[in-house]
């Protein structure tokens, strides 16, 4: 089992800079792949960035590379989604997910674990 606790989000204005955090616990949470996704009232979650479990693979969708990254804390078992230059495009509710497995993957369908989401809302 693995159990994925979400913070970070909030207000922002456009240009502003956030970090999500997300850890993860439980008996199966060392070596796993991780990931953001982010789902917006109406329309489907929609992948973010993702990290494998070795922590040496990282890919982030093509619309946010630029703007977003997704760093390791291994220390503490966590992975960061650092947004910059935020725009009210962004705004949405952000999920941590984890695989059961190392490999990275930007298939919401291979995620079997979740997060409960944490909102982010870019307004000016």
């Amino acid at each position: 089992q693995v159990h994925l606790e979400e913070s970070g989000g909030g207000a922002a204005q456009p240009g502003d800079s956030l970090r999500l955090s997300c850890t993860a616990s439980g008996s199966d949470s060392n070596n796993v792949a991780m990931a953001w996704f982010r789902e917006v009232p109406g329309q489907e979650r929609e992948f973010v960035a993702t990290i494998s479990g070795s922590a040496k693979a990282t890919y982030v969708a093509d619309s946010l590379k630029g703007r977003f990254t997704i760093t390791p804390d291994n220390t503490k078992n966590t992975v960061y989604l650092n947004m910059d230059s935020v725009q009210p495009e962004d705004t949405a509710v952000y999920y941590c997910a984890a695989r059961s497995g190392p490999f990275a993957s930007a298939r919401r369908i291979d995620y079997v674990y979740w997060g409960q989401g944490t909102q982010v809302t870019v307004s000016s």
